[in-house]
């Protein structure tokens, strides 16, 4: 197995099972690229990124520039003479003269079948539209925004009620094992590059606040999809007696009604059934504001089958 010097770059969560299984299969770290550390909450106290944390664990050298592309850093890029460059949501855009010092070019690590879902949010987007498979592609990287030519795919299913969150910790394992595959075959000297079909190309990209906010109007699959894509973060929220509402587990019936959007139909110990533009949404789990998450058995008895979820009134 041929080892690489690598200038890896990577910010959350989903790109920390890829740094550790390069670390685990024996190839130099030279660099590890992060985004700068922020300040978060009320207290604003500084929040190291996951990667940074991690290459830290294991000695690695962090670097964190506000902007890649400027001089002085490309140059700093140039003077660790890495073979290779691996982004895995990163969280900038790389010039053409960051992408042109590593031999072997940048490989990027991303969390659709490309030319699918292109962009910041493929996770979120793929349980959002209902679909019913995804995987991880590893690409090299160009300037466009994930448009390089693909290296190696890897297909998943997707249940109907898999959360963003049960699917983002699936696909980075994947992606690490899928890495770990295509530096072999890199090694090997027989990694096909294949080109994207711009055509077939679509796009995810970052959330809106607004799409936090439920419409009783849609159907009960549509929202149900919503509810489970914006699980864990950034939630999932409609209105009660005036109050925020968070939904954080659902079901949903295709069953066909005359209610009002939003109407509560039944409520029992096991679910709420809200009425929507078709069919009905099951709560099984939710959060009242300022309060804990809590199972449907823990509250319904304290529910106003009158209310209509979504009014402002």
């Amino acid at each position: 197995m041929k080892f690489f010097k690598i200038i890896y770059m990577g910010t959350p969560e989903f790109a920390v099972p890829p740094l550790e299984r390069l670390i685990s299969d024996g190839h130099e770290i030279v660099g590890v690229i992060t985004q700068p550390d922020r300040k978060k909450g009320r207290g604003k106290s500084v929040s190291l990124s996951r990667v940074k944390q991690i290459a830290l664990e294991h000695g690695l050298k962090v670097m964190q520039p506000e902007k890649i592309r400027k001089n002085e850093f490309v140059e700093e890029l140039r003077t660790l003479n890495a073979d290779l460059f691996i982004t895995c949501a990163y969280g900038q855009i790389l010039s053409q003269a960051v992408l042109d010092i590593p031999k072997y070019g940048c490989i990027n690590v991303h969390a659709s079948l490309l030319p699918k879902y292109r962009g910041a949010a493929p996770i979120h987007r793929a349980v959002m539209n209902g679909d019913k498979t995804t995987g991880i592609t590893t690409m090299m990287t160009d300037r466009g925004m994930d448009t390089g030519d693909i290296l190696l795919k890897f297909k998943i299913m997707i249940d109907e009620n898999m959360t963003s969150g049960e699917l983002h910790d699936i696909l980075k394992i994947t992606g690490a094992e899928l890495l770990s595959e295509t530096l072999v075959k890199l090694g090997e000297g027989n990694l096909v590059r294949i080109p994207q079909d711009d055509l077939k190309a679509t796009h995810a990209p970052m959330l809106k606040k607004e799409e936090s906010i439920i419409e009783w109007e849609y159907s009960s699959k549509s929202i149900h999809d919503r509810v489970r894509a914006l699980n864990p973060w950034p939630g999932c929220f409609t209105s009660y007696k005036g109050k925020r509402l968070r939904l954080i587990r659902t079901g949903y019936s295709d069953t066909l009604h005359n209610n009002i959007p939003g109407a509560i139909t039944s409520l029992t110990k096991e679910s709420i059934d809200i009425a929507c533009g078709t069919g009905f949404l099951k709560i099984y789990e939710l959060q009242f504001e300022n309060g804990k998450a809590m199972d449907i058995s823990q509250c319904w008895h304290n529910i106003d089958k009158a209310v209509v979820l979504g009014r402002k009134d």
